[in-house]
């Protein structure tokens, strides 16, 4: 009987033993990266993003608005207001550019490659030295026997995509 009584206080020991130090370790993280204070940012002003390209496509205006709205409601607990609030971001489409990539041997290219850039200011109003202004950049290529007109809004859909995460992760998700 004295074995049995020590053999359980030995593996209560044990298991009290390894359970306390896990009991204090609470690992917290976010899936999407955020490093925002929500006892310190509540409110988030996003303008238009005008098309100040040389070659100009009005649905991608939209396009690009609509997903970076969409994607900081989705991420995060900010509230979008208009006018003051306590990060603003702002800026505008700056690029939207064509170039050949792939050549064939008849010296004609086989894919096309569509690039739009973006340039963003992003003011922190409650602390300064978190200010970026930036111009991000992002492509997808597509062969050139398919007629842009056909491939041009999911293709733009996608760029817009790769740009708002690009964006959020250089500016909300501090990375």
């Amino acid at each position: 009987m004295k074995s049995f009584n020590l053999y359980f206080i030995l593996r209560f020991a044990l298991m009290a033993l390894v359970a306390i130090p896990l009991g204090g370790c609470v690992p917290t993280f976010t899936l999407n990266g955020t490093a925002i204070d929500y006892s310190v940012y509540k409110t988030i002003y996003v303008s238009q993003f005008p098309i100040r390209a040389s070659l100009v496509y009005p649905p991608l205006q939209q396009t690009f608005e609509n997903e970076l709205l969409d994607y900081i409601s989705r991420n995060t607990r900010l509230s979008t207001v208009d006018g003051a609030a306590d990060i603003q971001m702002e800026g505008e489409i700056t690029g939207y550019s064509l170039s050949p990539q792939a050549v064939t041997e008849n010296a004609y290219a086989s894919k096309t490659r569509l690039t739009i850039q973006v340039r963003v200011r992003y003011t922190d109003n409650k602390k300064e030295d978190k200010d970026i202004d930036q111009t991000f950049s992002a492509y997808r290529d597509f062969d050139s026997s398919e007629m842009l007109t056909d491939v041009q809004d999911q293709l733009c859909q996608e760029i817009s995509e790769e740009l708002v995460n690009l964006i959020f992760n250089a500016t909300l998700g501090d990375w």
